[in-house]
Protein backbone atom coordinates (compact mmCIF):
# COMPACT_ATOMS: atom_id res chain seq x y z
CA UNK A 1 0.00 0.00 0.00
CA UNK A 2 1.38 3.41 -0.95
CA UNK A 3 0.91 6.48 1.17
CA UNK A 4 0.08 9.81 -0.45
CA UNK A 5 2.95 12.23 -0.52
CA UNK A 6 2.65 15.80 0.67
CA UNK A 7 2.64 16.93 -2.95
CA UNK A 8 -0.19 14.64 -3.95
CA UNK A 9 -2.22 15.67 -0.90
CA UNK A 10 -1.69 19.30 -1.85
CA UNK A 11 -2.82 18.63 -5.43
CA UNK A 12 -5.93 16.80 -4.21
CA UNK A 13 -6.72 19.72 -1.90
CA UNK A 14 -5.92 22.61 -4.23
CA UNK A 15 -7.19 21.19 -7.53
CA UNK A 16 -10.87 21.29 -6.53
CA UNK A 17 -10.44 24.88 -5.35
CA UNK A 18 -8.87 25.90 -8.65
CA UNK A 19 -11.60 24.16 -10.61
CA UNK A 20 -14.27 25.86 -8.52
CA UNK A 21 -12.69 29.26 -9.16
CA UNK A 22 -12.39 28.73 -12.92
CA UNK A 23 -15.98 29.75 -13.78
CA UNK A 24 -15.50 33.02 -11.86
CA UNK A 25 -12.28 33.79 -13.75
CA UNK A 26 -13.95 33.03 -17.10
CA UNK A 27 -16.95 35.20 -16.22
CA UNK A 28 -14.66 38.09 -15.32
CA UNK A 29 -13.05 37.94 -18.77
CA UNK A 30 -16.38 37.88 -20.59
CA UNK A 31 -17.86 41.16 -21.72
CA UNK A 32 -20.20 42.70 -19.20
CA UNK A 33 -23.62 43.85 -20.42
CA UNK A 34 -24.45 47.33 -21.64
CA UNK A 35 -26.10 49.68 -19.13
CA UNK A 36 -29.60 48.87 -20.40
CA UNK A 37 -29.03 45.16 -19.74
CA UNK A 38 -27.91 45.66 -16.12
CA UNK A 39 -30.34 44.64 -13.44
CA UNK A 40 -31.75 47.36 -11.18
CA UNK A 41 -29.58 45.98 -8.35
CA UNK A 42 -26.42 46.24 -10.48
CA UNK A 43 -27.28 49.81 -11.48
CA UNK A 44 -27.90 50.71 -7.84
CA UNK A 45 -24.56 49.20 -6.87
CA UNK A 46 -22.81 51.42 -9.42
CA UNK A 47 -24.68 54.61 -8.55
CA UNK A 48 -24.75 54.30 -4.74
CA UNK A 49 -21.23 55.67 -4.05
CA UNK A 50 -21.92 58.79 -6.12
CA UNK A 51 -25.28 59.37 -4.40
CA UNK A 52 -23.68 58.94 -0.96
CA UNK A 53 -20.93 61.44 -1.79
CA UNK A 54 -23.44 63.90 -3.28
CA UNK A 55 -25.61 63.76 -0.13
CA UNK A 56 -22.70 63.76 2.33
CA UNK A 57 -20.89 66.76 0.81
CA UNK A 58 -23.40 69.46 -0.23
CA UNK A 59 -20.62 72.04 -0.47
CA UNK A 60 -18.87 69.94 -3.11
CA UNK A 61 -21.85 69.40 -5.41
CA UNK A 62 -20.88 72.08 -7.93
CA UNK A 63 -17.38 70.60 -8.17
CA UNK A 64 -18.74 67.06 -8.53
CA UNK A 65 -21.04 68.16 -11.33
CA UNK A 66 -18.24 70.08 -13.05
CA UNK A 67 -15.96 67.03 -12.91
CA UNK A 68 -18.70 64.84 -14.39
CA UNK A 69 -19.20 67.31 -17.22
CA UNK A 70 -15.44 67.48 -17.91
CA UNK A 71 -15.27 63.67 -17.85
CA UNK A 72 -18.00 63.46 -20.49
CA UNK A 73 -15.99 65.76 -22.76
CA UNK A 74 -12.76 63.75 -22.48
CA UNK A 75 -11.55 61.38 -25.16
CA UNK A 76 -10.93 57.74 -24.18
CA UNK A 77 -7.17 58.45 -24.16
CA UNK A 78 -7.63 61.45 -21.86
CA UNK A 79 -9.71 59.28 -19.52
CA UNK A 80 -7.01 56.58 -19.42
CA UNK A 81 -4.43 59.28 -18.67
CA UNK A 82 -6.62 60.62 -15.85
CA UNK A 83 -7.03 57.13 -14.37
CA UNK A 84 -3.26 56.62 -14.40
CA UNK A 85 -2.79 59.95 -12.64
CA UNK A 86 -5.29 59.04 -9.92
CA UNK A 87 -3.59 55.69 -9.43
CA UNK A 88 -0.16 57.39 -9.12
CA UNK A 89 -1.61 59.93 -6.66
CA UNK A 90 -3.00 57.19 -4.41
CA UNK A 91 0.45 55.63 -4.11
CA UNK A 92 2.25 58.89 -3.24
CA UNK A 93 3.41 59.75 0.25
CA UNK A 94 2.20 62.98 1.86
CA UNK A 95 5.56 64.56 1.06
CA UNK A 96 5.33 63.54 -2.60
CA UNK A 97 1.82 64.96 -2.80
CA UNK A 98 2.96 68.28 -1.35
CA UNK A 99 5.76 68.35 -3.91
CA UNK A 100 3.35 67.58 -6.74
CA UNK A 101 0.90 70.28 -5.59
CA UNK A 102 3.64 72.89 -5.40
CA UNK A 103 5.06 71.98 -8.78
CA UNK A 104 1.62 71.90 -10.42
CA UNK A 105 0.63 75.27 -8.96
CA UNK A 106 3.86 76.83 -10.19
CA UNK A 107 3.59 75.25 -13.65
CA UNK A 108 0.10 76.71 -14.10
CA UNK A 109 1.49 80.23 -13.76
CA UNK A 110 4.24 79.77 -16.39
CA UNK A 111 4.22 79.98 -20.17
CA UNK A 112 5.34 77.00 -22.25
CA UNK A 113 9.03 78.01 -22.42
CA UNK A 114 9.19 78.65 -18.68
CA UNK A 115 7.48 75.30 -17.98
CA UNK A 116 10.01 73.49 -20.17
CA UNK A 117 12.88 75.22 -18.38
CA UNK A 118 11.49 74.33 -14.95
CA UNK A 119 10.93 70.69 -15.98
CA UNK A 120 14.53 70.45 -17.20
CA UNK A 121 15.82 72.06 -14.02
CA UNK A 122 13.62 69.80 -11.84
CA UNK A 123 15.09 66.68 -13.44
CA UNK A 124 18.60 67.75 -12.45
CA UNK A 125 17.75 68.66 -8.84
CA UNK A 126 18.71 66.45 -5.93
CA UNK A 127 16.07 65.43 -3.41
CA UNK A 128 17.33 68.12 -0.99
CA UNK A 129 17.16 70.78 -3.71
CA UNK A 130 13.61 69.76 -4.59
CA UNK A 131 12.60 69.94 -0.95
CA UNK A 132 14.09 73.43 -0.67
CA UNK A 133 12.30 74.47 -3.87
CA UNK A 134 8.95 73.23 -2.51
CA UNK A 135 9.52 75.14 0.73
CA UNK A 136 10.30 78.30 -1.25
CA UNK A 137 7.32 77.80 -3.62
CA UNK A 138 4.54 76.18 -1.55
CA UNK A 139 1.25 75.27 -3.16
CA UNK A 140 -1.71 77.50 -2.29
CA UNK A 141 -3.80 76.36 0.66
CA UNK A 142 -6.55 73.90 -0.21
CA UNK A 143 -10.09 74.43 1.02
CA UNK A 144 -11.15 70.77 0.94
CA UNK A 145 -9.83 67.32 1.78
CA UNK A 146 -9.14 64.68 -0.84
Amino acid sequence: MTHPTAGSRLVRWILPMLLAAAPVAVAQRQALPAWDQLTPAQREQLIAPTRERWNAEPGQRAELLERAQRWQQMTPEQRRHAHRGVKRWRHMSDEQRAEARALYARMRSLDEDQRSALKARWRTMTEAQRKAWVEAHPAPERDCEE
